[in-house]
């Protein structure tokens, strides 16, 4: 009998090809899941973005949402000959908050607030299991394909996550040449608003304090084969970023295209009403 193929079925275990994508030097787009639904994380899929985050940190949603917004990323199928990639930024850098967001099936995850190489390392250990990493072993997990790979061959699932460390303060670009030399990190994602409070200067992003703390971070990822990372605040700033070097892209977030569309939308009605 014919297995029967499905969304579910192609896109759990990392399909997506994301990680080698990035890796690859990809410019790859993708926005932050923060409401919490289900229906909207799916719209975004359906979109034909590279990949999704589904936001613990700031988003609405709880880690119990997150198993339903992967499901409902993962729903939207192949569009365009590829997968939009599920991803989970936890609440924490903690050993359970990866391992949860690792064992419901996400294909990477973010980690936000890190400041050392120590602390970096000690989480991307999280991420694997032995002799990679100390990443729990329950093999009917999601993650770890409910059962179907076998104990002599799990360790081959570690190469598929992506690893998407924030960049978020002084500290961590200063450390930024360190931290992209560290196998299994992927990505180190500027985190602007954050990044621009922390050098002293909120919200100023054509500071040169801040240009150049994007410059750092790029010239780190390019030392070691990394993807430099960064949110958009506005989409016209997309030239400038890849004009940096910037791949890993962020277009923004579900909350911000609804409030978007339901402003232009208004603005439009008034005009036509006066």
């Amino acid at each position: 009998m014919t297995e029967p193929t499905t969304a579910f079925h192609l896109h759990a275990g990392g399909r997506s090809r994301i990680r080698e994508r990035t890796l690859a030097g990809e410019v790859v787009v993708g926005a932050f899941v923060m409401l919490g639904s289900p229906g909207g994380a799916e719209l975004l899929a359906r979109a034909g973005l590279d990949w999704l985050i589904v936001d613990c940190e700031h988003g609405t949603g709880t880690e119990a949402d997150v198993l339903a917004q992967l499901y409902a990323i993962e729903s939207a199928g192949e569009l365009g000959g590829r997968l939009t990639a599920a991803l989970v930024r936890p609440e924490e850098g903690t050993r359970l908050r990866v391992g949860r967001a690792l064992d419901m099936g996400a294909e990477g995850l973010m980690i936000p607030r890190l400041e050392t190489v120590e602390e970096v390392r000690r989480v991307i250990s999280w991420f694997r299991y032995p002799p990679d990493g100390v990443r729990g072993l329950a093999l009917g997990t999601r993650g770890a394909e409910q059962g179907e790979v076998g104990h002599g061959d799990v360790r081959r699932l570690n190469a598929r996550l992506l690893g998407i460390i924030q960049v978020e303060s002084g500290a961590a670009v200063a450390a930024a040449g360190e931290t992209a030399g560290i196998d299994g990190v992927d990505v180190l994602f500027v985190g602007p608003t954050d990044l621009s409070h922390a050098l002293g200067v909120p919200g100023r992003f054509d500071d040169p304090l801040f240009t150049a703390a994007l410059e750092t971070v790029v010239a780190a990822c390019r030392a070691h084969g990394k993807a430099p990372g960064i949110l958009l605040r506005r989409l016209d700033d997309l030239d400038r970023y890849l004009e940096l070097g910037f791949t890993f892209v962020g277009l923004g977030s579900d909350g911000a295209f609804v409030a978007d569309g339901a402003r232009a939308a208004v603005a439009a009605a008034r005009q036509r009403t006066g």
